[in-house]
């Protein structure tokens, strides 16, 4: 079983990750230009909704913009408060595969690679197998737990 301090750590570091994607677009780490800052503003993350959605009409992109901030935030703090963490787990992956993939179409593979928009993706559906499992585990019927038991504990007393 895994530790459940590794999947509370992974569980947190995406909810940081979305936390601070959203922080920068709403001004909160600083103005754009300041070290570490990409948007600064949701007005100054329009062009990157644009960049990686060409094929949106420009009346659209302040709508998709603050759509993919809201569910962001909602994500990040579902996922601190670890309420519904199987869809949550699960909508985290998709939407930052779809993340990568946009950023990888229209702005090639580095930028991605260096957000590890890819790698943040793989936690998610990490996390999502992981929870599903155990939840699948809690399921079992009574009786294969105790079968479980007294299986570990002969093995334990095996030399």
């Amino acid at each position: 079983m895994i530790s459940a301090n590794f999947t509370l750590a992974a569980r947190l570091a995406l909810a940081a990750a979305f936390l601070s994607a959203v922080a920068d677009r709403w001004g909160l780490w600083s103005i754009i230009g300041s070290p570490g800052v990409d948007w600064g503003s949701m007005g100054g993350f329009y062009p990157a909704v644009a960049a990686l959605n060409p094929w949106l009409p420009a009346h659209l992109v302040p709508a998709l913009a603050w759509a993919a901030t809201l569910v962001e935030l909602a994500l990040g703090i579902f996922l601190i408060v670890g309420v519904w963490l199987l869809p949550v787990y699960l909508a985290s992956g998709v939407l930052l595969t779809i993340f990568g993939a946009a950023m990888a179409l229209f702005t090639g593979l580095k930028l991605p690679l260096n957000y590890s928009v890819f790698s943040a993706a793989a936690c998610a559906f990490l996390l999502y197998a992981i929870e599903k499992a155990e939840a699948a585990g809690r399921a079992r019927a009574p009786h294969e737990h105790a079968a479980d038991e007294a299986r570990s504990a002969l093995e334990q007393r095996a030399p």
